[in-house]
């Protein structure tokens, strides 16, 4: 089974006409296949088209949150919810072309367990968004600690394993993109157009998007906790430069100038190198707490029939086990 998960926060007016667009889609691929629309507390109508589209299509699956928990949450509940043996995330206002779904499968079918879509070429009528999403790009390239695919959102295909390793993860600020490259498995790109909202507006607030920008750099770097060793190695520089004006300097002024400056700069530097051992303690707390797991196993092969029932290990389930070494 196929299940595509859709969250969906006051769309009203777009809702029916992306089910008939999806579900002619999804047809294509062959496959038993559901709809997991995710309501992520709309004010409009949008539940009640979704019970209706319920009633007309068993192939609908309706989750309602109690509230409004934003992107990431009703994508989390849909990825909780679906039963498929992969599960295609996308968004429903038409940015994320559902025709582009045969592709994802047909990916998956190929042997790929993670299959991203990355953007070859976007459309935004908002000028100023237009302009920032490839400078956050580019920052989050430089400062991420490991590869994640850029010009890539949630639209893509996750195989039952990653997503079984993914609804594992217990840390709640999430950004899907880092986390589906993060827990690893084959993985493979399908390149699209993204286009332009088909209706109404972008229900994402500026304020909403600086969040998932520092959610994305947080979760993924730590660069911003060493910047202070950086710092305080300039600072320790300009200390020692001016240390050594004030002994070649011929004024008798200068050199007292110059001694007060060194003393501010060693100062200030040993207080950077204090605040980056700091950071670096604070950020093998923050691994603790977000209790991510060292390693996933995709697959165990033995050469011989074993009995793999001390190390909890069933061959043919398909499952990632996550291992923690004390």
């Amino acid at each position: 089974m196929i299940s595509v998960v859709v969250p969906v926060f006051n769309e009203e007016e777009l809702i029916r006409s992306f089910h008939e667009a999806i579900a002619g889609a999804i047809e294509k691929v062959g496959e038993a296949w559901e709809v997991v629309y995710v309501n992520d507390g709309s004010r409009d109508s949008s539940l009640q088209l979704l019970r209706e589209l319920q009633a007309e299509d068993p192939h609908v699956v309706v989750v309602d949150l109690s509230r409004n928990w934003g992107h990431m949450g009703a994508i989390s509940a849909g990825l909780q919810t679906a039963s498929g043996h992969a599960v295609v995330l996308m968004d429903g206002d038409f940015q994320d072309p559902p025709e582009v779904v045969p592709k994802l499968v047909a990916s998956w079918r190929a042997g790929a367990q993670v299959v991203t879509a990355v953007r070859r070429s976007r459309q935004e009528r908002r000028k100023v968004l237009a302009k920032l999403f490839p400078l956050f790009y580019r920052i989050l390239g430089a400062l991420s600690d490991f590869p994640i695919p850029l010009n890539a959102g949630i639209f893509g295909l996750l195989d039952r394993q990653a997503v079984n390793s993914i609804n594992s993860l217990r840390e709640a600020n999430r950004y899907l993109p880092g986390l589906r490259a993060w827990v690893g498995y084959k993985t493979s790109v399908v390149f699209y157009d993204r286009q332009d909202r088909a209706g109404g507006e972008g229900k994402l607030t500026f304020l909403s998007r600086i969040k998932y920008a520092m959610d994305a750099i947080t979760s993924f770097s730590y660069k911003p906790l060493r910047l202070s060793f950086v710092l305080a190695a300039l600072a320790m520089a300009m200390a020692v430069l001016m240390g050594i004006f004030s002994l070649v300097s011929d004024s008798p002024i200068n050199p007292l100038g110059y001694g007060v400056a060194a003393a501010v700069f060693l100062t200030g530097g040993l207080l950077l190198l204090c605040l980056g051992v700091l950071g670096e303690y604070l950020g093998r707390v923050y691994d603790e707490v977000r209790g991510r797991p060292l390693s996933l196993i995709n697959g165990v092969y033995y050469a011989q029939p074993l009995n793999t029932s001390q190390v909890g290990l069933r061959r043919g389930e398909g499952e990632s086990r996550a291992f923690r070494i004390a």
